[in-house]
C-alpha cells in the first residue's frame, strides 16, 4: 500500500512538471511573437510618446498650448540683453530632445517632459525659462574649454578660396591645424550631399561663386578681437567675447546665410532656417564641430 502511494506521488509530481514546461514553452513563444512584431529599435523620446496615457495626453495637450506662446514670447536674459522666445534655437532643441515633433505638439512636449525628468527637473513638458536656460548651460558645455592663444606653430594659412572674402589678408586667414583638417573633411561630405547643390570644383572645393559654408573668419590675436570690440561697442558679451574661442584657432565663423555675423533676431531668423544652418546642426558634431547656440555662424572644433 504504501509503495502504491509513493508511486501515486512520483506520477502526479510529473504531470505537474510537464504541465509547467507547457505553460513556459507557451509563454516564451508569444513573448518572442511579440517582440517580433515590435518593429524596429526606436530612441528614448519616441517610445515614452508612444506611452502617454489619457491623462498625460490631456496634459501634454496644455502644455502644447504653453509652448506654442513661450516660443514666440518667452522673456529671458542672455549676455546682458533681453531675449524674447526660443523660437531661434528650435533645430537645436530638438536635437538636444531627440525628437522630430514641432514645439506646438503633444509629442514635444512629451520629449521635453522625458528630458526634464532626466536632467532632475520637473517633468511639465512646458520649456519654461528654467528648462530653457538648463538647455543653454548644457550647450555652453559642449564648447571649448580653453581660450589659450595659439601657438604660431599650431596654425596654417588656409587658401583664399576658402572664405568668404578672399582677399582677407593672410594673417586674417590662420586656422589651427587640426580643426582645418576637420573642416576640409566636413566640407567633403557637405560637398557630396546632393540636397544641398553646393557648387564646387572637381577637386572638392568650394567653386568661387559659392558662399555657403566658407570661412568667415577664424584666428584672431587679442590685438584684432580689440579692434573689432571697439567698432562694436554695443556687442556686448553675447557677440564679441573679451576672451574670444577665436583666440585658439579652433573657431570657426562660416557663412549660413543673410549678413554673416548680424546679432540681430531678424538676420539670425533668416540662418536657422537655410539648408546649411540645417545641415551643420545634423551633421558637424560628427566631425567634432560643436555650435554656439547664439551665433549660428559659430562652430569650435572640441576634439
Amino acid at each position: 500500500m504504501k509503495n502504491r502511494r509513493v508511486h501515486l506521488a512520483i506520477v502526479l509530481a510529473v504531470f505537474v512538471a510537464l504541465g509547467m514546461l507547457i505553460l513556459f514553452a507557451a509563454r516564451t513563444s508569444s513573448g518572442q511573437a511579440t517582440r517580433q512584431k515590435s518593429g524596429p529599435a526606436t530612441s528614448p523620446a519616441t517610445r515614452a510618446t508612444s506611452r502617454i496615457t489619457p491623462t498625460a495626453n490631456a496634459a501634454f495637450a496644455t502644455a502644447a498650448t504653453q509652448n506654442a506662446a513661450l516660443r514666440n514670447e518667452l522673456a529671458w536674459t542672455f549676455g546682458g540683453k533681453q531675449q524674447h522666445g526660443w523660437y531661434l534655437y528650435d533645430l537645436l532643441i530638438n536635437k538636444t530632445l531627440d525628437t522630430p515633433h514641432d514645439p506646438d505638439t503633444t509629442g514635444f512636449a512629451a520629449a521635453l517632459a522625458t528630458w526634464q525628468k532626466r536632467s532632475g527637473l520637473g517633468a511639465s513638458g512646458v520649456l519654461d525659462e528654467n528648462s530653457l536656460m538648463r538647455m543653454v548651460s548644457q550647450w555652453q558645455g559642449n564648447r571649448l574649454k580653453t581660450r589659450t592663444v595659439a601657438d604660431p606653430s599650431q596654425l596654417i594659412t588656409a587658401p583664399p578660396a576658402d572664405f568668404y572674402d578672399p582677399s582677407r589678408a593672410p594673417e586674417l586667414r590662420q586656422v589651427e591645424h587640426k580643426t582645418y583638417e576637420a573642416y576640409k573633411e566636413m566640407l567633403a561630405a557637405a560637398i557630396a550631399d546632393p540636397a544641398l547643390k553646393l557648387a564646387h570644383t572637381s577637386g572638392n572645393d568650394l567653386a568661387a561663386k559659392e558662399s555657403y559654408f566658407k570661412i568667415v573668419s577664424a584666428y584672431r590675436s587679442r590685438d584684432y578681437q580689440d579692434e573689432l570690440r571697439r567698432k562694436s561697442p554695443n556687442s556686448g558679451s553675447a557677440g564679441l567675447a573679451v576672451n574670444s574661442p577665436h583666440f585658439t584657432g579652433r573657431a570657426l565663423d562660416l557663412y549660413v546665410g543673410g549678413d554673416p555675423v548680424d546679432t540681430k533676431d531678424a538676420n539670425r531668423a533668416i540662418q536657422v532656417n537655410t539648408p546649411a544652418y540645417r545641415w551643420l546642426v545634423r551633421n558637424a558634431e560628427r566631425f567634432g564641430f560643436r555650435p554656439y547656440f547664439y551665433e549660428p555662424w559659430h562652430w569650435e572644433y572640441v576634439k
